[in-house]
């Protein structure tokens, strides 16, 4: 190798290499951020926060989530102006700021450096992840807010600082006015708590009574200042706990949007297949690896039993600061715990009713770590196969994210079409629209405030003669539910919204074929627009 450049490999360190793949996040995340437009249910968050905006009034309703989204894209809009690339800043600086929780892990010890980039690296470019930061939901947020309250937590095990366990309930706080799934990831991270204070694998810091009442000031503090919606509305802190479990019971009941057990395998199939590959790997080589650790410590554990006497079991020493931890692995503890949450998380969305794409994110942020861990097992290969990896995920990305038409993708969901962009410069250049069908959204967002006063909401279709005494410059309607023609109009019939269709791709080559083409069959909620024609 050249001195030149094995001078420079020389000097550079983990954080230079972390600080690289933060920018990479960045610019992912942040270019062409406004490239499509909006999903039906950005629209909707968007068009709350506006309505957050302009009267001040919200309440809680478990169909649209937690308050937090509308507090702080009302409050992004107040600053920045309401538009689509504002609605989604914060979403893509909260998929950014994963980065730098990965280098406070391993800056904790809870990381190697080869883990801590390679699960950075996966973090930044894989598809789903950058897809859904780039996208006013309330999912990216809750897996910020998730893994901060984890490596915050750890600080204050590892500083004993009060202020840390304060950052822990703060996230988790916001966690829980995020959305409804956040009470399961607490239970999650409680159980693995228990287990290691059970183990004597952590010990608390000694005034952890005074930080843990100082924890819970806030958590619920915070906690009940959102739900109430800043006090205007303080039955909610008693009803929205009841409101959420029988909405959200009743929807995995329903199945509303169903679909198998495997449905996030197969969407780990198609857009995180190396981090999938490299999860099992991970997954087995723990297994392999603690089997032998062990085994070898097996006598040395029954020699110590022998040592010290037997304790008996009391409720009262539940409440007193547990012994100091044994002598642990840190960064072994850190994948175990990686591998724990992965298999919870994956049996707990499998098990849900109601399968959605966004949902995958849940899963996708452990399964990195155990990915990172999986890929350190290669040996001296280790960077051939992380790049890739790196290049198959950013391939995938590029695709997803950066396709400014309609594509035929499990992860679009119910997508906006983009035939809606010569439609919406068409009704800005007209004064009188009519809208013969149920469908308002996304007009409602795109024409907010003033702007809605060009359009007729009818609701349904109605009597042509009623829509043409009406003089309006565009008609819609539903193509299910429209007329063969108008007098005075042209027709044209454009999607409103679109998805991929599962029963078949294409002309049904099968889902290998779709793997590799993505030739998949779109299926769609149609438009007639009828336009006046020039007298």
């Amino acid at each position: 190798m050249h001195p030149f450049i094995q001078n420079i490999k020389s000097h550079i360190r983990v954080e230079h290499v972390i600080f690289a793949i933060l920018i990479l996040a960045i610019i992912l995340r942040f270019a062409f951020l406004d490239l499509k437009l909006f999903h039906h249910d950005e629209a909707i968050h968007a068009w709350f926060s506006y309505q957050l905006l302009t009267t001040g009034n919200y309440l809680y309703d478990p169909v649209y989530h937690g308050p937090f989204l509308y507090y702080i894209t009302a409050s992004m809009f107040a600053i920045f102006g309401d538009s689509d690339l504002v609605g989604r800043i914060l979403p893509a600086i909260a998929g950014c700021a994963l980065i730098p929780l990965v280098y406070w892990l391993y800056r904790l010890r809870y990381l190697t450096g080869k883990i801590a980039v390679i699960a950075a690296l996966f973090l930044a470019i894989a598809p789903e992840l950058v897809y859904f930061s780039r996208f006013l939901r309330n999912d990216i947020f809750v897996v910020f807010f998730s893994l901060l309250l984890v490596v915050a937590f750890l600080a204050w095990l590892d500083k004993g600082k009060w202020y840390y366990l304060a950052l822990a309930a703060t996230a988790g706080a916001l966690g829980m006015c995020s959305k409804e799934n956040m009470p399961l990831i607490l239970v999650t991270f409680g159980v693995f708590f228990v287990y290691l204070l059970w183990t004597r694998k952590i010990t608390l810091p000694e005034k952890w009574i005074r930080d843990l009442i100082i924890a819970a000031v806030i958590f619920f503090g915070i906690i009940c200042t959102l739900y109430s919606s800043f006090w205007t509305h303080p039955e909610m802190i008693l009803q929205a706990g009841p409101l959420a479990i029988e909405h959200w019971i009743a929807m995995h009941n329903e199945q509303r949007i169903a679909g198998p057990p495997v449905f996030y395998l197969l969407m780990f199939v198609l857009y995180e297949l190396p981090i999938l590959i490299f999860t099992i790997s991970g997954v087995i080589q723990f297994l392999r690896t603690g089997k032998k650790r062990s085994s070898d410590k097996e006598d040395e554990q029954e020699e110590q039993e022998h040592k010290e006497p037997k304790k008996k079991f009391s409720f009262a020493a539940l409440f007193r600061r547990p012994a100091a931890p044994a002598s642990i692995d840190r960064k072994r503890e850190f994948i175990r715990f990686a591998v724990y949450w992965t298999i919870i998380a994956c049996l707990t969305y499998a098990y849900i009713g109601e399968k959605v794409p966004w949902l995958s994110l849940h899963q996708l942020v452990p399964m990195i770590f155990v990915a990172a861990f999986g890929i350190t097992f290669t040996g001296k290969y280790w960077k051939t196969v992380l790049v890739i990896c790196a290049v198959l995920l950013f391939a995938t990305t590029c695709y997803v994210a950066y396709t400014p038409a309609d594509i035929a993708e499990p992860i679009i969901q119910v997508q906006n079409s983009e035939d809606l962009v010569p439609l919406m410069a068409a009704i800005d250049a007209s004064d009188k629209v009519a809208l013969a069908t149920d469908q308002a959204w996304p007009f409602m967002w795109y024409y907010r405030g003033d702007a809605w006063d060009r359009f007729t909401y009818y609701g349904g279709l109605k009597d042509a003669s009623t829509l043409l005494i009406g003089d309006y410059d565009i008609i819609i309607t539903h193509d299910d539910e429209s007329y063969d023609s108008l007098e005075g109009y042209t027709k044209e019939t454009i999607r409103l919204n679109y998805w991929i269709d599962n029963t078949g791709t294409g002309e049904d080559p099968g889902w290998i074929a779709y793997f590799f083409t993505r030739a998949g069959k779109i299926g769609s909620y149609n438009f007639d627009v009828f336009t006046r024609t020039a007298a």
